[in-house]
Protein backbone atom coordinates (compact mmCIF):
# COMPACT_ATOMS: atom_id res chain seq x y z
CA UNK A 1 0.00 0.00 0.00
CA UNK A 2 1.70 3.07 -1.17
CA UNK A 3 -1.23 5.50 1.39
CA UNK A 4 -3.74 4.92 3.67
CA UNK A 5 -7.88 4.32 2.28
CA UNK A 6 -9.84 1.34 1.07
CA UNK A 7 -9.36 -2.39 0.01
CA UNK A 8 -8.16 -0.85 -3.30
CA UNK A 9 -4.59 0.88 -2.06
CA UNK A 10 -3.69 -2.57 -1.62
CA UNK A 11 -1.28 -3.07 -4.74
CA UNK A 12 -0.13 -6.51 -5.99
CA UNK A 13 3.37 -5.79 -6.86
CA UNK A 14 7.26 -6.59 -7.22
CA UNK A 15 8.67 -5.61 -4.10
CA UNK A 16 12.97 -6.03 -2.96
CA UNK A 17 13.75 -8.66 -0.78
CA UNK A 18 14.14 -7.51 2.78
CA UNK A 19 17.79 -7.60 3.85
CA UNK A 20 18.45 -10.15 7.14
CA UNK A 21 20.37 -8.46 10.14
CA UNK A 22 21.40 -10.08 13.36
CA UNK A 23 18.22 -12.08 15.41
CA UNK A 24 16.33 -12.28 12.41
CA UNK A 25 15.38 -15.55 9.72
CA UNK A 26 14.13 -15.38 6.21
CA UNK A 27 10.66 -17.43 5.67
CA UNK A 28 9.45 -18.42 2.41
CA UNK A 29 5.79 -18.22 3.04
CA UNK A 30 3.02 -20.78 2.42
CA UNK A 31 0.12 -19.42 3.59
CA UNK A 32 -1.05 -15.59 5.49
CA UNK A 33 -3.22 -14.92 8.03
CA UNK A 34 -5.81 -12.27 7.52
CA UNK A 35 -7.10 -10.11 10.81
CA UNK A 36 -8.49 -7.00 11.24
CA UNK A 37 -5.71 -5.62 12.20
CA UNK A 38 -4.24 -5.63 8.95
CA UNK A 39 -7.24 -3.58 7.91
CA UNK A 40 -6.84 -0.75 10.42
CA UNK A 41 -2.95 -0.77 9.33
CA UNK A 42 -4.46 -0.25 6.07
CA UNK A 43 -7.15 2.21 6.43
CA UNK A 44 -4.48 4.19 9.05
CA UNK A 45 -6.85 3.88 12.24
CA UNK A 46 -3.33 2.39 13.41
CA UNK A 47 -0.59 4.38 12.31
CA UNK A 48 1.84 3.38 9.73
CA UNK A 49 4.21 4.66 7.45
CA UNK A 50 3.60 3.68 3.30
CA UNK A 51 4.78 2.57 1.55
CA UNK A 52 3.88 -0.75 3.56
CA UNK A 53 3.22 -4.13 3.45
CA UNK A 54 0.61 -5.24 5.62
CA UNK A 55 0.18 -8.64 7.41
CA UNK A 56 0.92 -9.76 11.08
CA UNK A 57 0.84 -13.35 10.68
CA UNK A 58 2.24 -16.39 8.17
CA UNK A 59 3.04 -19.71 8.34
CA UNK A 60 6.36 -21.23 5.84
CA UNK A 61 10.03 -22.77 5.68
CA UNK A 62 12.52 -20.92 6.69
CA UNK A 63 15.10 -20.31 3.96
CA UNK A 64 17.74 -18.21 5.36
CA UNK A 65 19.06 -17.16 9.15
CA UNK A 66 21.20 -14.56 10.15
CA UNK A 67 23.85 -13.93 12.79
CA UNK A 68 23.29 -14.92 16.71
CA UNK A 69 20.36 -17.15 15.21
CA UNK A 70 19.72 -20.76 17.56
CA UNK A 71 15.89 -20.83 17.63
CA UNK A 72 15.49 -21.83 13.82
CA UNK A 73 17.13 -23.80 11.22
CA UNK A 74 17.12 -23.45 7.53
CA UNK A 75 14.20 -26.09 6.58
CA UNK A 76 12.46 -25.66 9.60
CA UNK A 77 8.70 -25.64 9.31
CA UNK A 78 7.14 -22.66 11.33
CA UNK A 79 4.79 -20.06 12.38
CA UNK A 80 4.49 -16.48 13.43
CA UNK A 81 2.62 -13.50 14.73
CA UNK A 82 2.46 -9.93 15.61
CA UNK A 83 5.80 -9.17 12.76
CA UNK A 84 4.54 -6.38 9.74
CA UNK A 85 5.00 -7.76 6.12
CA UNK A 86 2.85 -11.01 5.82
CA UNK A 87 1.75 -10.12 2.87
CA UNK A 88 4.44 -11.53 0.24
CA UNK A 89 6.29 -14.35 -1.10
CA UNK A 90 8.89 -14.00 1.75
CA UNK A 91 9.21 -12.65 5.29
CA UNK A 92 12.07 -11.44 7.67
CA UNK A 93 10.98 -12.34 11.07
CA UNK A 94 12.24 -12.02 14.79
CA UNK A 95 13.47 -15.49 15.39
CA UNK A 96 12.53 -15.49 19.13
CA UNK A 97 8.85 -14.71 17.23
CA UNK A 98 9.09 -18.38 15.02
CA UNK A 99 7.07 -21.55 16.01
CA UNK A 100 8.51 -24.64 14.80
CA UNK A 101 5.23 -26.31 13.59
CA UNK A 102 4.73 -29.66 15.06
CA UNK A 103 4.33 -33.14 12.95
CA UNK A 104 0.68 -33.54 11.52
CA UNK A 105 0.37 -29.39 11.62
CA UNK A 106 0.41 -27.60 7.95
CA UNK A 107 0.89 -24.10 7.24
CA UNK A 108 -2.41 -23.45 6.41
CA UNK A 109 -3.24 -24.73 10.47
CA UNK A 110 -0.31 -23.10 11.05
CA UNK A 111 -1.34 -19.49 9.63
CA UNK A 112 -5.14 -20.02 11.08
CA UNK A 113 -3.80 -20.35 14.36
CA UNK A 114 -1.11 -18.33 15.95
CA UNK A 115 -2.67 -14.44 16.00
CA UNK A 116 -6.37 -15.23 16.45
CA UNK A 117 -5.21 -18.30 18.70
CA UNK A 118 -3.00 -16.78 21.16
CA UNK A 119 -5.37 -13.68 21.10
CA UNK A 120 -8.28 -16.15 22.35
CA UNK A 121 -5.15 -17.68 24.57
CA UNK A 122 -4.44 -14.55 26.61
CA UNK A 123 -8.09 -12.95 26.69
CA UNK A 124 -9.28 -15.72 29.06
CA UNK A 125 -6.26 -17.44 30.63
CA UNK A 126 -4.70 -13.77 31.80
CA UNK A 127 -6.48 -10.57 30.99
CA UNK A 128 -9.34 -11.98 32.81
CA UNK A 129 -8.50 -15.55 33.97
CA UNK A 130 -11.65 -17.73 33.40
CA UNK A 131 -12.91 -20.45 35.64
CA UNK A 132 -15.89 -22.69 36.86
CA UNK A 133 -18.89 -19.79 37.90
CA UNK A 134 -17.73 -17.25 35.50
CA UNK A 135 -20.04 -16.10 33.07
CA UNK A 136 -18.56 -14.73 29.62
CA UNK A 137 -20.00 -12.24 27.01
CA UNK A 138 -17.99 -13.01 23.50
CA UNK A 139 -19.00 -10.69 20.60
CA UNK A 140 -18.30 -11.72 17.05
CA UNK A 141 -18.80 -15.32 18.22
CA UNK A 142 -18.63 -16.57 15.00
CA UNK A 143 -15.55 -14.80 13.98
CA UNK A 144 -11.97 -16.09 13.82
CA UNK A 145 -11.55 -15.09 17.37
CA UNK A 146 -14.66 -15.32 18.98
CA UNK A 147 -14.75 -19.70 17.82
CA UNK A 148 -11.25 -19.88 19.09
CA UNK A 149 -12.44 -17.65 22.50
CA UNK A 150 -15.55 -19.58 23.18
CA UNK A 151 -14.15 -23.43 22.88
CA UNK A 152 -11.45 -22.03 25.12
CA UNK A 153 -13.53 -20.68 27.99
CA UNK A 154 -15.73 -23.79 27.82
CA UNK A 155 -12.30 -25.67 28.38
CA UNK A 156 -11.85 -23.80 31.54
CA UNK A 157 -15.89 -24.14 32.07
CA UNK A 158 -17.11 -20.88 32.13
CA UNK A 159 -20.71 -19.97 30.91
CA UNK A 160 -20.68 -18.00 27.70
CA UNK A 161 -23.18 -15.65 25.82
CA UNK A 162 -22.02 -15.21 22.15
CA UNK A 163 -23.47 -12.18 19.77
CA UNK A 164 -23.83 -12.60 16.10
CA UNK A 165 -25.56 -11.22 13.26
CA UNK A 166 -27.30 -14.15 11.45
CA UNK A 167 -29.11 -17.47 12.61
CA UNK A 168 -26.58 -19.17 10.32
CA UNK A 169 -23.55 -17.52 12.50
CA UNK A 170 -25.59 -18.82 15.64
CA UNK A 171 -25.22 -22.35 14.70
CA UNK A 172 -21.57 -21.93 14.38
CA UNK A 173 -20.83 -20.06 17.94
CA UNK A 174 -23.60 -23.40 19.67
CA UNK A 175 -21.49 -25.57 17.71
CA UNK A 176 -18.43 -24.23 19.42
CA UNK A 177 -20.03 -24.47 22.73
CA UNK A 178 -21.88 -21.24 23.68
CA UNK A 179 -24.43 -21.75 26.10
CA UNK A 180 -26.62 -19.19 24.60
CA UNK A 181 -26.39 -17.54 21.26
CA UNK A 182 -28.06 -14.10 20.59
CA UNK A 183 -29.05 -12.13 17.45
CA UNK A 184 -28.23 -8.83 18.20
CA UNK A 185 -29.91 -7.80 14.59
CA UNK A 186 -32.83 -8.81 16.25
CA UNK A 187 -32.34 -8.85 20.28
CA UNK A 188 -30.74 -6.09 22.57
CA UNK A 189 -28.15 -8.11 23.51
CA UNK A 190 -27.89 -5.96 26.87
CA UNK A 191 -31.04 -7.17 27.67
CA UNK A 192 -30.86 -10.61 27.17
CA UNK A 193 -28.09 -10.59 28.90
CA UNK A 194 -30.17 -9.26 32.11
CA UNK A 195 -32.68 -11.89 31.40
CA UNK A 196 -30.27 -14.92 30.73
CA UNK A 197 -28.29 -14.04 33.70
CA UNK A 198 -31.91 -12.94 36.00
CA UNK A 199 -30.34 -9.56 35.69
CA UNK A 200 -26.98 -10.25 37.35
CA UNK A 201 -24.73 -9.30 34.12
CA UNK A 202 -21.87 -11.39 33.55
CA UNK A 203 -18.29 -11.20 35.11
CA UNK A 204 -16.69 -10.35 31.47
CA UNK A 205 -17.84 -9.03 27.92
CA UNK A 206 -14.43 -9.86 25.84
CA UNK A 207 -15.60 -7.67 23.12
CA UNK A 208 -13.74 -6.75 19.50
CA UNK A 209 -16.85 -4.44 17.81
CA UNK A 210 -15.82 -1.50 19.93
CA UNK A 211 -18.08 1.56 19.06
CA UNK A 212 -20.96 0.27 18.57
CA UNK A 213 -21.32 -2.08 21.80
CA UNK A 214 -19.34 -0.16 24.01
CA UNK A 215 -22.13 1.19 26.24
CA UNK A 216 -24.47 -1.83 26.33
CA UNK A 217 -21.41 -3.90 27.06
CA UNK A 218 -20.83 -1.84 29.71
CA UNK A 219 -24.74 -2.48 30.78
CA UNK A 220 -24.39 -6.55 30.43
CA UNK A 221 -21.72 -6.51 33.37
CA UNK A 222 -22.57 -7.48 36.91
CA UNK A 223 -20.80 -5.17 39.64
CA UNK A 224 -17.19 -5.11 39.38
CA UNK A 225 -16.80 -7.08 36.30
CA UNK A 226 -14.54 -6.73 33.41
CA UNK A 227 -14.88 -5.09 30.34
CA UNK A 228 -12.12 -6.48 27.88
CA UNK A 229 -12.27 -4.25 24.69
CA UNK A 230 -9.52 -5.84 22.67
CA UNK A 231 -10.19 -5.08 19.16
CA UNK A 232 -12.68 -1.75 17.19
CA UNK A 233 -14.30 -3.71 13.97
CA UNK A 234 -17.07 -0.96 14.39
CA UNK A 235 -15.04 1.93 14.62
CA UNK A 236 -13.04 3.45 17.98
CA UNK A 237 -14.88 4.24 21.47
CA UNK A 238 -15.27 8.04 21.84
CA UNK A 239 -13.92 9.59 24.55
CA UNK A 240 -16.13 9.28 28.01
CA UNK A 241 -16.09 10.45 31.58
CA UNK A 242 -14.58 7.11 33.35
CA UNK A 243 -17.32 8.08 36.38
CA UNK A 244 -19.51 5.62 34.01
CA UNK A 245 -17.50 3.09 35.24
CA UNK A 246 -18.27 3.69 38.72
CA UNK A 247 -21.76 4.50 38.07
CA UNK A 248 -22.16 1.17 36.51
CA UNK A 249 -20.78 -1.04 39.21
CA UNK A 250 -16.86 -0.11 39.58
CA UNK A 251 -16.59 -2.00 36.64
CA UNK A 252 -13.17 -2.60 34.99
CA UNK A 253 -12.12 -1.48 31.49
CA UNK A 254 -9.12 -2.78 29.63
CA UNK A 255 -7.53 -2.21 26.61
CA UNK A 256 -5.03 -5.17 26.06
CA UNK A 257 -2.80 -6.26 22.87
CA UNK A 258 -1.20 -9.16 21.76
CA UNK A 259 1.90 -7.50 21.50
CA UNK A 260 1.98 -7.43 25.44
CA UNK A 261 0.65 -10.74 26.01
CA UNK A 262 3.72 -12.12 23.59
CA UNK A 263 6.33 -10.30 24.52
CA UNK A 264 8.80 -12.82 24.94
CA UNK A 265 9.75 -16.51 23.39
CA UNK A 266 8.38 -18.02 26.52
CA UNK A 267 5.15 -16.79 26.53
CA UNK A 268 4.74 -17.18 22.48
CA UNK A 269 6.05 -20.99 22.65
CA UNK A 270 4.06 -21.93 25.82
CA UNK A 271 0.88 -20.16 24.33
CA UNK A 272 1.07 -21.82 20.61
CA UNK A 273 1.66 -24.98 22.62
CA UNK A 274 -1.48 -24.99 24.25
CA UNK A 275 -3.27 -24.45 20.86
CA UNK A 276 -1.40 -27.21 18.92
CA UNK A 277 -1.55 -29.87 21.51
CA UNK A 278 -5.50 -28.72 21.49
CA UNK A 279 -5.99 -28.91 17.92
CA UNK A 280 -4.13 -32.39 17.79
CA UNK A 281 -5.88 -33.76 20.66
CA UNK A 282 -9.30 -32.52 18.68
CA UNK A 283 -10.41 -30.10 21.68
CA UNK A 284 -9.79 -27.04 19.52
CA UNK A 285 -11.29 -26.80 16.32
CA UNK A 286 -10.65 -24.50 13.44
CA UNK A 287 -12.83 -22.73 10.53
CA UNK A 288 -10.57 -21.42 7.80
CA UNK A 289 -13.32 -21.85 4.88
CA UNK A 290 -12.35 -18.51 3.46
CA UNK A 291 -8.88 -18.65 1.03
CA UNK A 292 -7.74 -16.44 -1.08
CA UNK A 293 -4.67 -15.86 -3.50
CA UNK A 294 -2.23 -13.28 -2.56
CA UNK A 295 -2.93 -11.24 -5.14
CA UNK A 296 -6.54 -10.50 -3.99
CA UNK A 297 -5.90 -9.38 -0.84
CA UNK A 298 -8.48 -6.35 -1.42
CA UNK A 299 -10.94 -9.18 -1.70
CA UNK A 300 -10.24 -10.58 1.54
CA UNK A 301 -10.56 -7.03 3.13
CA UNK A 302 -13.67 -5.81 1.53
CA UNK A 303 -15.55 -9.68 2.95
CA UNK A 304 -14.12 -9.61 6.19
CA UNK A 305 -14.79 -5.87 6.37
CA UNK A 306 -18.39 -6.60 5.32
CA UNK A 307 -18.53 -9.48 7.75
CA UNK A 308 -18.93 -12.15 5.02
CA UNK A 309 -16.98 -14.35 6.61
CA UNK A 310 -16.53 -17.03 9.13
CA UNK A 311 -13.85 -18.19 11.05
CA UNK A 312 -9.94 -17.40 9.43
CA UNK A 313 -9.40 -15.91 5.95
CA UNK A 314 -6.28 -17.04 4.53
CA UNK A 315 -4.10 -15.65 1.58
CA UNK A 316 -1.91 -18.26 -0.18
CA UNK A 317 1.16 -16.99 -2.74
Amino acid sequence: MHNHGGAEVLQYEDAPEPELVSGQARVRTEAIGVNFIDVYHRTGLYPTEPPFTPGMEAAGTVAEVGPDVDEVKIGDHVAYAMTPGSYAESAVVQAWKLVPLPDGVDARVGAAIMLQGMTAHYLCHSTFPLGSGHRALVHAGAGGVGLLLIQMAKMLGATVYGTVSTEAKAELARDAGADEVILYTEQDFESEVRRLTDGEGVHVVYDSVGQSTFEKSLGSLRPRGYLVSFGQSSGPIAPFNPGLLSAKGSLFLTRPTLANYAATREEVVRRSKNLFDWYAAGRLKLRSEHTFPLSEAAEAHRQLEGRKTTGKVLLIP
